[in-house]
């Protein structure tokens, strides 16, 4: 299953630089990953400052 970003995030774009895959984009509000894309290596986890990502 595809990691998700939830509403903590404060869109600080962390995630999305480090997404191997380029699944992470700007939403309306904070990042989004697109499901289909992820490879559910959670890079994107680790990266962030908030812990907004989950798996």
């Amino acid at each position: 299953m595809a990691y998700v970003i939830n509403d903590s995030c404060v869109s600080c774009g962390s995630c999305a630089g480090e997404c191997p895959v380029n699944a992470i984009s700007e939403g309306d509000g904070k990042y989004v990953i697109d499901a289909d894309t992820c490879i559910d290596c959670g890079t994107c986890a680790a990266t962030c400052p908030t812990g907004a990502i989950e798996g």
